[in-house]
């Protein structure tokens, strides 16, 4: 048997059925008509952030970073609980302007901004980290023509990236942010231009569950903020210290130690340098946020065996779950926590590969786990569902469609 990625804390069975926001999950499929259905729970979400926060220094700032998920409820949740947002592109901006978010809490970061897409956040009075000196200067084309004087950060490529990281976005070579020798100089051009100077975007890596890592690596990013401030002569208004917490998925990942990461992060802001005084911080963070406060559902379709081996046939899968089926930058596979939802408090006793509904051997939800016997119609529950699930999947491929998505 393969082993099975660790539940989440906090979920319980009522009459022996995987429960969400106090009701059987079944109720929840029945309210929402069928399957495959995303639940999101606005509990766990709050229960996040109020943590984080406890956790953090006072003085920094929470983004939320809209990729991870971007479903509008859990949009108007995460309004009223963090500081701010952060989008990759001019779809996400209608989107956080369709959940009544106010411009001046977004900032928007991605290499490759369209014209277009520029305008838009310009007129609205979005912040934009620029990713090149040619894209901050077809920024600042647009504000002349529009009238408006841009919001402009530079998203800053740093010399280093965060050691464990799942997703290492910073050190060397990299289609994300300006190299760093190169920002002092496009920070005297901004300001000089007229621009409204916003500061530092400086984003090392992500999926990160080594504490010790983090607090090093926000370390390493205010010591940066300092020298370029120092060097480009600029006041520094803002800087976003980047995201990195992750989540753990699979067999033997433990979780972020918050704790420890908050009181490094307050004994760096307690000894800042004068360049650093008068600078609001934040962190953007998303799958840490919304990821443990998701659950994908998919119903049994069918039970075979083929030699010897027992494949629950599920209407869902990985086109709307790639990253459980294996198939979103992981290397070697291994298993989400995944369980039968209308069986979660019975005891396992077999060994089962859970599969979807694809003409792909790829379409893999659990390989070899330990289960209680399931049977067509019962659910399937992949936890950690709440990034990166339905909007990062491929849910048109083989014409199957979207998943149902709920916030409880």
């Amino acid at each position: 048997m393969k082993p099975l990625g660790p539940i989440p804390a906090g979920f319980a069975a009522i009459d022996g059925v995987l429960a969400l926001a106090g009701r059987p999950v079944t109720e929840w499929v029945e309210e929402a008509g069928d399957t495959p259905l995303f639940l999101y729970s606005a509990d766990r979400i709050r229960a996040r952030v109020a943590q984080l926060r406890a956790a953090m220094p006072e003085r920094l700032a929470l983004h939320y970073a809209v990729k991870a998920n971007p479903f509008g409820p859990v949009l108007e949740v995460f309004s009223e609980l963090v500081d701010g947002f952060d989008i990759a592109s001019g779809g996400e901006l209608a989107l956080v302007q369709a959940a009544g978010i106010a411009a001046g809490r977004v900032s928007f970061a991605g290499p490759g901004k369209r014209d277009r897409e520029l305008e838009a956040a310009i007129a609205a009075g979005v912040t934009l980290n620029c990713e090149s000196e040619a894209e901050a200067r077809r920024a600042l084309a647009i504000g002349d023509a529009l009238g408006v004087a841009p919001r402009l950060a530079i998203r800053v490529n740093p010399e280093f990236d965060l050691k464990g990281s799942g997703m290492k976005m910073g050190g060397g070579a990299k289609p994300f942010g300006l190299d760093a020798e190169r920002v002092p100089a496009l920070a005297r051009e901004i300001v000089a231009a007229g621009a409204q100077w916003r500061g530092f975007h400086i984003f090392a890596g992500s999926q990160a569950l080594d504490g010790a890592a983090i607090a090093e690596t926000q370390g390493q990013a205010l010591d940066l903020a300092a020298r370029l401030t120092r060097e480009s002569g600029v006041p520094l208004p803002h800087c976003n210290l980047g995201g990195g917490m992750g989540i753990p998925y699979f067999p033997g990942d433990m979780p972020v130690d918050v704790a420890l990461v908050g009181e490094r992060l307050d004994e760096r802001f307690a000894a800042l340098p004068d360049e650093l005084a008068a600078t609001d911080f934040c962190i953007e963070l998303g799958r840490y946020l919304v990821g443990e406060a998701g659950v994908y559902l998919t119903r049994v379709i069918d039970r075979k065996i083929s030699h010897g081996e027992v494949f629950l046939v599920t209407d869902g899968g990985l086109h709307h779950q790639l990253a459980a089926s294996g198939n979103f930058g992981t290397v070697v596979r291994r298993n989400y926590p995944v369980a039968i939802a209308t069986r979660f408090d019975a005891e396992a006793e077999e060994e089962a590969n859970v599969v979807g509904c694809l003409c792909t051997p790829l379409d893999r939800l659990a390989d070899k786990g330990a289960f209680p016997r399931a049977d067509p119609g019962d659910l399937v529950a992949v936890f950690c569902a709440g990034a990166y699930g339905a909007s990062a999947s491929p849910s048109a491929f083989l014409g199957q469609g979207a998943a149902l998505e709920m916030l409880v």
